[in-house]
């Protein structure tokens, strides 16, 4: 297969204006086919968005961000993504998980939501057509640095409370527009998302939950970032690419000129329209 990948690249010129989340946030939102449960927390939930036509379907597993607080995104900030690979015979396994503005998020449940959604993916999903061979994980934002998460979290030393028992295995990560590094996150008050978010969900535990900081995996690595981001600019995936490549793992880096955050998830968006390429091209799809 023709390796189309993108690394390093800009993409032709957006709009000057970067999108705000108003935007987006105020069409009619597309509807999943499902929602089912894997724990015992209202939030404890994945939906579920199956293509037209007979299976199995490439599918993905998704992760919404929000600065890791319930109160701020819930997953159907995912849906217009969501509902755009559906129409394109992707599937989507669309994770909700505890934030760390709910009783038990944070460190460690913020982590063991994730996992064990993730994880029932692999155990459940052929049961919605889906083809659960091909594993990929994508997150927007604070989801971003979850999904990186997920593509290490299988070399975590076994007692760890949030690797699982049988931790999935990806065969890619997708971060859209992440913010990573939590070591950092917690000395910026004035960022978007504040410190407090990447403090709980370090909790003083970056070997276990800050990307860059924990074991390796061979799993392949694709950032996404955009010249106009107010929460996760260039700096962001450029730092992490290199704090990367200080210890012998390549990641992909593309970077899009003129959008923002909203950009990533809304169908329109440059950015999403290099990520989808991607995406199918890892499900092995023309």
């Amino acid at each position: 297969m023709t390796d189309t990948t993108p690394t390093d690249q800009i993409a032709e010129p957006a709009p000057a204006v970067p999108m705000q989340w108003g935007d987006l946030l105020e069409r009619a939102k597309p509807a999943p086919d499902a929602t089912i449960s894997y724990g015992t927390d209202p939030l404890n939930v994945v939906d579920i968005w199956q293509p037209a036509g007979k299976g199995p379907h490439p599918a993905v597993i998704m992760i919404h961000g929000g600065c890791w607080k319930t109160d701020i995104a819930q997953r159907d900030i995912m849906n217009y993504i969501a509902a755009d690979l559906r129409s394109d015979g992707i599937g989507v396994w669309n994770i909700e998980y505890r934030g760390v503005d709910r009783a038990g998020g944070g460190y460690p449940g913020s982590y063991q939501d994730v996992g064990e959604a993730a994880d029932l993916f692999a155990a459940r999903g052929a049961g919605f057509g889906f083809d659960t061979t091909k594993r990929v994980a994508i997150g927007h934002s604070a989801g971003g640095h979850l999904a990186l998460w997920l593509a290490q979290r299988p070399a975590l030393p076994t007692a760890s409370p949030i690797r699982g028992a049988r931790p999935i295995a990806l065969d890619a990560a997708i971060s859209q527009a992440g913010i990573p590094d939590l070591r950092q996150g917690e000395t910026l008050p004035d960022h978007p998302c504040g410190d407090a978010g990447a403090r709980a969900m370090a909790a003083g535990h970056y070997a276990e939950t800050a990307p860059q900081e924990m074991p390796l995996t061979d799993t392949p690595q694709y950032l996404f970032n955009t010249s106009a981001d107010w929460v996760a600019p260039y700096a962001y995936g450029e730092a992490y690419r290199d704090a990367m490549a200080k210890r012998g793992k390549s990641v992909v880096l593309a970077q899009t000129a003129g959008e923002g955050h909203v950009e990533h998830i809304a169908p329109e968006g440059k950015t999403w329209a290099l990520q989808k390429a991607l995406i199918k091209q890892l499900l092995g799809m023309k």
